[in-house]
């Protein structure tokens, strides 16, 4: 961003605030959105630092949604794209972009979730391309730390031919609540055929990886990186706080889907999420706690540069882009 569009960008917080405040308008602030998305996107990349600790987010790619009435289970497609549009985002569909991130500290290299593994949508699987564009060695990766088990989060662990792992010289940290889930025999059953798919890949793979570590909420997974549940997205979905003295990171995965709806709708529930209810509460206490931190936050679908802060914005939330 250039020091101009910085200043601008600032002004229209300001003013946007001191409209609300002068015409005691509903008490939401309307934030400016990433000016250098688009340019970001194109690069791939997006790097900065956290205190001593160097962060890239990487772009795996997007995935664009035909809208859906089921999409949002307590919000209108009519609503739906009023956010968008609101946000200046297109509404003609739901664009869901793949963001990874990528931590250099104490010697090692961590990455956090794997990606799609160009194994779901046709615009999704850049990240081996962009990784290589940010100067990030993909054999050199010493530590993979899972958020959860879906499969924009993990098939980019596994070849899709023939299951191969990618980084088998990587240590895979896993939240230990999500691994037995997933892996336990009952969830197969429990499942209709068409939903079992994901559950058999994983039940063929994860069981049998030498190099697979279980970790308990509020473990330290690797020096300075601590798992912190946040349940609800999936049983075992995990954030992790990265800490650098003073300064913070919160690496928050899929706490909330796309800024423009689930941030600023925090009570908004997604079809993704496996119990709504409590992936609200997670969403609220975890956005509370980042803002009391005064943290930068990444999100895994929150688009380029898939990091910034949370503040909070009348009855529900908004994210600031670092650019």
């Amino acid at each position: 961003m250039t020091r101009k569009s910085a200043i601008d960008r600032r002004e229209f917080i300001v003013s946007a605030a001191a409209a609300a405040s002068v015409l005691g308008l509903d008490g939401r602030i309307a934030f400016a959105e990433s000016k250098a998305a688009s340019d970001l996107m194109t690069k791939g990349f997006f790097a900065f630092k956290v205190g001593d600790i160097e962060v890239t987010t990487v772009s795996d790619g997007q995935w664009l949604k035909p809208h859906d009435p089921g999409f949002i289970k307590n919000a209108s497609v009519e609503e739906t794209k009023a956010a968008l549009a609101a946000a200046g985002l297109a509404d003609d569909k739901v664009t869901i972009p793949f963001t990874v991130t990528i931590v250099k500290t104490g010697g090692k290299t961590i990455m956090f979730d794997a990606g799609t593994g160009a194994q779901l949508a046709p615009t999704a699987g850049t990240l081996a391309t962009n990784m290589a564009a940010a100067g990030i060695d993909r054999s050199k990766i010493d530590m993979v730390v899972v958020t959860h088990f879906h499969p924009d989060h993990i098939f980019g662990l596994m070849e899709k031919e023939t299951n191969a792992q990618v980084y088998p010289n990587a240590e895979i940290v896993v939240p230990d609540t999500e691994y037995v889930y997933w892996t336990d025999p009952g969830t197969l059953a429990k499942l209709p055929e068409n939903r079992q798919g994901l559950v058999k890949r994983i039940q063929a793979t994860m069981p049998t990886w030498k190099n697979l570590k279980r970790v308990e909420d509020g473990a330290e997974v690797a020096a300075g990186i601590v798992a912190v549940a946040a349940y609800g997205h999936t049983p075992g979905h995990t954030t992790y706080l990265v800490g650098s003295g003073k300064d913070q990171l919160y690496v928050l995965a899929d706490i909330a889907n796309m800024p423009a709806l689930f941030v600023r709708h925090p009570g908004w529930h997604v079809v993704f999420d496996a119990d709504p209810q409590m992936a609200e509460v997670s969403r609220r206490r975890m956005f509370d706690r980042v803002i009391a931190d005064k943290a930068i936050i990444t999100g895994y679908h929150y688009g380029m540069p898939g990091a910034g802060r949370i503040e909070k914005d009348g009855n529900g939330y908004a994210f600031i882009p670092l650019a």
